[in-house]
């Protein structure tokens, strides 16, 4: 009996894309495009007709926009939603909105009659991941202390409240699918007072601004799409920019970041592994916390194995709070994750790490 294919239904008002969607996803020979539409309200009909595993969902459509059907699919049919947004800073906030309304992931859309290209082996991958995945709710963020307009003009982080680190000490995650929530979940329940953050997320370019822009207005982090050049100190948080790694240098007395548009590893860009292996490349093991959050494929299990290996301190979200226990479970099952932790403890694992014993100077605490 031949294997079950994955059905796919493609909703999009762009006859374009629609077809190069179909025919992007017809090189695949375990999915089946079983329908389009062309608008929420022809998807309705089409859902129940056709029971689809997955649906690929545009967000600027005529009648309903995307967003809003969204939202009630979610709350009436539950389904992996895989949303198409297109790479302007508009597309990249109704991405993000559509990921906190419950999408598994989104791709930047394709412009004009263009191919889809690579676009057409991520689409793939995400549908495929998307289908055998076990849709979870992320627990609310805990919210943080908001401050007036005039208060956000002024630096996250008073002089006064940062502590004293080792000038090593970093915190590094890396996290793919599922991984913008979770993102947000750990780094709004982090204080400002704890060393520097290196942030890698699988994103398409243009939205990784706007999602840092998201989780500094969250947070009581200084959250900052990393340029190169830029330094990083306690209170801040670099995240990598969409299609761009992300790595870390160190010269003198400090870090440095380092964007480049190098070849993909993983197929990713940027990749975890990258900017893990460049922190364990500067020696630094022994004032390192790095995990693993969750994602689909195996970027970042060898660079956090070798920051293991060099004294770090290790985790990776656990595979029940997981959106897709890829990326964890690599991390774990080479050894590289010296712990599993459930998503909403993260954040009390990180900040204890950098705990300050009574009658001491900050110190990094390592587990027995």
């Amino acid at each position: 009996m031949l294997p079950r294919k994955i059905r796919v239904l493609i909703i999009d008002d762009s006859a374009v894309v629609r077809r190069m969607a179909a025919d992007a996803l017809s090189a695949d020979p375990e999915i089946e495009v079983v329908g389009t539409a062309v608008d929420p309200y022809a998807a309705r009909d089409k859902i129940t007709e056709l029971k689809p595993d997955v649906i690929t969902l545009d967000i600027e459509m005529p009648r309903m926009d995307g967003l809003t059907f969204l939202e009630i699919l979610m709350q009436r049919r539950p389904m992996p939603v895989i949303v198409m947004s297109s790479l302007t800073q508009r597309g990249s906030e109704h991405a993000l909105e559509a990921l906190r309304l419950g999408a598994f992931d989104v791709l930047g859309k394709p412009h004009g009659s263009f191919s889809f290209g690579e676009l057409g082996i991520q689409l793939i991958a995400k549908i495929r991941a998307a289908a055998g995945a076990t849709l979870r709710a992320l627990p609310p963020p805990a919210r943080p202390a908001r401050r007036d307009a005039a208060a956000s003009a002024q630096p996250k982080v008073p002089p006064a409240a940062v502590r004293t680190f080792d000038p090593r000490a970093l915190i590094l995650l890396g996290a793919s699918t599922g991984g913008t929530e979770a993102l947000k979940e750990v780094i709004t329940r982090l204080p400002p007072n704890l060393p520097g953050i290196a942030i890698v997320q699988h994103i398409p370019p243009i939205f990784s601004r706007a999602f840092a822009d998201r989780l500094r207005s969250l947070s009581a982090l200084d959250v900052r799409e990393a340029v190169d050049g830029d330094k990083l100190v306690p209170g801040v948080a670099l995240v990598a920019p969409g299609n761009f790694h992300l790595m870390l240098q160190w010269q003198h007395d400090h870090y440095r970041a380092r964007v480049t548009d190098g070849p993909q590893v993983w197929h990713q860009r940027p990749a975890v592994d990258l900017l893990f292996k460049s922190v364990a490349d500067a020696g630094a093991g022994p004032h390192i916390t790095a995990g693993i959050l969750t994602g689909m494929g195996k970027d970042g299990a060898e660079g956090l194995l070798r920051l293991r290996e060099k004294g770090a301190t290790t985790f990776a979200q656990d595979e029940a709070s997981s959106i897709v226990y890829g990326m964890p479970r690599a991390a774990w099952e080479n050894g590289a994750a010296q712990k599993q932790i459930p998503l909403n403890q993260v954040a009390d694992f990180i900040t204890r790490q950098f705990a300050v014993r009574p009658g001491s100077r900050p110190a990094i605490a390592h587990p027995a």
